[in-house]
């Protein structure tokens, strides 16, 4: 263990190249290096968020929100676990309220401008495209007849 000490600098860059993985699909070495990113600070909450974000990407929601629910519950300040729950619950076709309400309380809570800036784009892609009325080559909601 000693000698991961020397490796300490590298932390960052070994999140930053996992993140940078995760968006080339390359989901082996994004796991490898959140891995590996987690050894050298264990109690750093970055390498979790990172792997909530592969399976996000992945469309892997349940297992998404277990991830940045973990990292919340550690690290509850964590505005950018916060945005991606939203948008994971968002997504779940039975969560999509419960994530529409932490997007918007990130939204209007987040420090960051980058973190505000993506609650507030999910919030517009849940209107536009997840609570959108039918198209008109979808058939629409079975009405319940009256006796």
């Amino acid at each position: 263990m000693a000698d991961l000490q020397q490796f300490k600098d590298h932390f960052i860059l070994l999140c930053e190249a996992g993140f940078i993985a995760v968006n080339q699909a390359d989901e082996d070495a994004a796991m490898k290096l959140f891995k590996a990113s987690e050894m050298l600070k264990p109690d750093n909450t970055l390498p979790m968020v990172g792997e909530g974000y592969l399976h996000l990407m992945k469309l892997e929601l349940k297992q998404a929100c277990r991830a940045f629910d973990e990292v919340i519950a550690i690290e509850p300040r964590n505005e950018m676990a916060k945005a991606f729950l939203g948008l994971s619950y968002a997504l779940t076709a039975t969560e999509v309220a419960k994530g529409e309400k932490i997007l918007e309380d990130t939204a209007k809570t987040a420090e960051d401008k980058q973190v505000k800036k993506l609650a507030d784009a999910a919030l517009e892609f849940v209107e536009k495209f997840i609570k959108k009325a039918p198209t008109p080559l979808e058939p629409p909601p079975k009405k319940k007849k009256k006796k």
